[in-house]
């Protein structure tokens, strides 16, 4: 998990008026809208914070973190490192009715954490990592392929809440990326595939302790459309990603969809309000900054004080 370089210029920012920034580009650009907390509705967020944890961040850029966080009632992270100061200075900048709930690292030193308001949220009993026994590995493959399902390298992170009449259970992924190479790419679908099955599979249980099952996160997914193996894997046991209204990507740099919320098309799906979307706060951020700078000098700040990754949003209803 190394960090993104620091860079080597001099930026100093008002928290303020950077807040203030955040709200008006949020209430007022096309497309970016997104709903105020009702009683009845679930504002359900994911976002793969780089690195956290590990980059130096100014304490400024926490609270810009907490800022965005704090519009939603339930959010995924990913990236959290095995040292936890970064998600724990998040949590001193919101408001004191968020929650934490995080996993025990795995591969790369990583966590999964979920930050929740109690207000509106409360966690429920099951909580742990997606399991796959070693009797059902078998079945996850790819067809042509003689390759099967190696296990997790970050193993995603599952917890179950209730909103109102809302019982579900969010699966927060950070998959395997590796290369392109090949051998990489087929694990990083069969990845992807696992994790497709094991939704399909505890969704159609009848001892499953929760059928709404939404697995989201940072599926290293290049473009959500069919023909993408990383989508077509995802989508192969029914799950739906549905498009979101400005179609922005959630990797800054090359606007490629590697966040999703997917979720199946039955009770979940008739309890999604259509509402949907990326808020690519590196559109409302240090403005002086983009205008002073070379693009990649204002990415390279971007990056390293608030993340690569802008966050993905949902809205389900609760009652």
């Amino acid at each position: 998990m190394p960090p993104f370089p620091q860079p080597k210029f001099a930026y100093s920012y008002d928290v303020a008026e950077q807040v203030k920034a955040l709200r008006t580009y949020r209430d007022t650009k096309a497309g970016r809208a997104i709903p105020a907390k009702t009683k009845s509705r679930l504002l359900v967020a994911t976002w793969n914070i780089a690195n956290l944890g590990v980059q130096n961040r100014l304490e400024a850029d926490y609270a810009l973190i907490a800022e965005v966080i704090s519009w939603f009632d339930l959010i995924a992270v990913q990236e959290v490192n095995d040292n936890l100061r970064g998600l724990f200075a998040i949590r001193d900048q919101l408001p004191s009715t968020y929650d934490l709930l995080f996993s025990d690292a795995s591969g790369n030193d990583e966590r999964q954490a979920f930050i929740y308001d109690s207000t509106k949220v409360s966690a429920l009993e099951e909580v742990g990592r997606l399991a796959i026994p070693p009797r059902d590995t078998g079945k996850i493959k790819l067809a042509g392929s003689t390759i099967t399902f190696p296990g997790f390298d970050r193993g995603p992170y599952l917890a179950s809440f209730r909103s109102g009449n809302l019982d579900l259970m969010l699966v927060n992924v950070h998959l395997y990326f590796g290369s392109n190479k090949p051998k990489e790419l087929e694990r990083r679908i069969l990845e992807t595939y696992a994790v497709a099955w094991w939704a399909n599979k505890r969704a159609n249980d009848k001892n499953a302790y929760v059928g709404n099952i939404i697995p989201l996160g940072d599926f290293n997914l290049p473009k959500a459309i069919k023909g993408d193996p990383i989508w077509d894997a995802l989508t192969r046991r029914g799950l739906e990603t549905p498009e979101h209204t400005s179609k922005i990507g959630s990797a800054i740099a090359s606007d490629n969809a590697y966040d999703q919320i997917a979720f199946f098309p039955g009770t979940t799906g008739e309890l999604f309000t259509g509402a949907m979307n990326v808020f690519d706060f590196d559109g409302a951020l240090f403005a002086d900054l983009y205008r002073s700078r070379k693009r990649t000098e204002f990415l390279a700040y971007m990056r390293f004080h608030m993340s690569d990754h802008r966050p993905l949003w949902a809205q389900f209803r609760t009652g």
